[in-house]
C-alpha cells in the first residue's frame, strides 16, 4: 500500500496523529525535498528516503512504485493537505503505483489563516493557483467570488501569479482596490504577515506565502457608491 500523507503547515504540532504513525512505520518515505525534510525526524534509521524535485518526480515516483510491488509500505508526504492542492501530484503517485492509493488529510495553511484571521469557511472561498497549465478559470472564479461579497483565501502560483500580480489582475477586471487584504508567511514557522488593502498589495513574497481578500465591508462599499 502506498499512503499519501498531508504534513501540514510546517510545524509538526499540526501533523495529525495517523500521518505520524504511517510515516513512522513506514519502509519508504518519499516527497518534494522540502517536505521530506519536515518530517525527516520521523522516519526511522533502516527506512529509505526518496527526495524529489518538479524535474525528477515522474523518475523517482516510479521508484517509488517499484518499491511498493515489491512489497514496502510506502509513505509520500504532501505539504499542508494534499486535498487542498494535490491532486496533480496525487495523479502522479497513481500513475506510478498503478491503482487508487490511500490518502490522508493533513492541516492546511488555508485552515491556520482562517484561524490567524478569524475567517468562517461558511463565508470564504478557497482557490488555488498552485497547479500546472491554465489557471484562467480559476482568475475568472476569484472574480466573482469577490463580486459576491466572499472572502477569498487565495494560494498564489510561483512566480507568475504571486500576491502583487493576483491584485493587479484583480483590479484590471474592476474589483475595487479597498478589499481589506492580508498576507501571510511560514504559516506555523517563522510568521510574517502584512495587511492592507488590496490596492496596496504590492510587495514581494515568498512562495511560502498565502493571501486573504476580504469581502467589503457594508459601509465601504456604500462609500464607493457615493464616489
Amino acid at each position: 500500500m502506498i499512503w499519501c500523507v498531508g504534513a501540514g503547515p510546517g510545524d509538526l504540532g499540526f501533523l495529525t496523529l495517523r500521518g505520524q504513525q504511517l510515516i513512522e512505520d513506514a519502509d519508504v518515505v518519499a516527497g518534494f525535498t522540502a517536505v521530506v525534510d519536515l518530517v525527516r525526524v520521523l522516519v526511522k534509521p533502516t527506512a529509505r528516503i526518496i527526495t524529489m524535485s518538479y524535474k525528477d518526480q515522474v523518475e523517482r515516483l516510479d521508484e517509488v512504485g517499484s518499491l511498493h510491488r515489491g512489497g514496502s509500505r510506502c509513505v509520500v508526504v504532501f505539504m499542508g493537505d494534499l486535498h487542498f492542492s494535490g491532486f496533480q501530484f496525487l495523479e502522479r503517485v497513481e500513475r506510478a503505483c498503478q491503482h487508487q492509493v490511500e490518502t490522508i488529510s493533513g492541516i492546511s495553511s488555508a485552515q491556520i489563516l482562517a484561524s490567524r484571521c478569524r475567517v468562517c469557511f461558511d463565508d470564504t472561498t478557497f482557490i488555488t493557483f498552485h497547479r500546472r497549465g491554465d489557471i484562467t478559470p480559476f482568475q475568472e472564479h476569484l472574480v466573482h467570488v469577490l463580486q459576491d461579497k466572499r472572502n477569498a483565501i487565495v494560494i498564489p502560483r510561483p512566480w507568475d501569479f504571486m500576491p502583487a500580480a493576483v491584485a493587479v489582475y484583480l483590479m484590471e477586471r474592476g474589483v475595487s482596490p479597498d478589499h481589506p487584504t492580508e498576507v501571510w508567511e511560514h504559516l506555523t514557522r517563522s510568521e510574517a504577515g502584512w495587511k492592507g488593502v488590496l490596492g496596496e498589495c504590492i510587495s514581494d513574497f515568498s512562495d511560502m506565502s498565502i493571501m486573504l481578500i476580504r469581502a467589503r465591508a457594508k459601509n465601504m462599499a456604500m462609500r464607493g457608491n457615493v464616489r
